[in-house]
């Protein structure tokens, strides 16, 4: 298998990253649509660098939140929001109204994060383990368990004072 065959399986493989980093880093399709082409883009000019040491996944993360970090800084923008309404939430057979309540109320709480929170969040709601988040966002595994520990101790903080 060539270099493009095997770049564009890993994309098809892993399009939800991409897709997740994009819906909580911009505001509108538009802005999706080309963060999602310049990951793209980042991804294939250090695809030859892959040395194979992380996850594909974890590399992908790193190289998405990476870009968007940079885009957002380049715009100089003091925040972004992000519409609950254009979160995609998994429907399961056993749709359950209170459980969507409060996975909207967690996501439009976290929209409010700074950046680097969002993201954290982003990849311990993906389940990633510490060590993982860490390799992604290249903090310390220990920083990652303090700053998450902070965040969800203002999320709660914030949801209790609204009810």
């Amino acid at each position: 298998m060539g270099k493009e065959e095997a770049f564009v399986q890993v994309i098809q493989q892993n399009e939800g990253i991409i897709f997740k980093i994009t819906t909580v880093y911009t505001t509108n399709g538009d802005d999706q649509k080309d963060l999602y082409q310049d990951i793209v883009y980042q991804l294939w000019k250090s695809f030859d660098s892959f040395r194979q040491e992380s996850k594909i996944s974890t590399w992908m993360y790193r190289v998405a939140m990476n870009t968007a970090l940079t885009r957002i800084r380049k715009k100089n923008r003091g925040g972004n929001q992000v519409s609950i309404d254009r979160v995609v939430l998994q429907q399961t057979e056993h749709y359950d109204v209170d459980f969507e309540e409060r996975l909207k109320l967690i996501y439009t709480h976290i929209q409010r994060l700074n950046v680097l929170e969002k993201g954290l969040m982003l990849l311990l709601l993906e389940g990633k383990k510490y060590g993982e988040i860490a390799e992604i966002t290249g903090l310390t595994p220990t920083n990652v368990g303090t700053r998450i520990s902070r965040i969800k101790q203002k999320l709660k903080s914030q949801i209790i004072k609204k009810e």
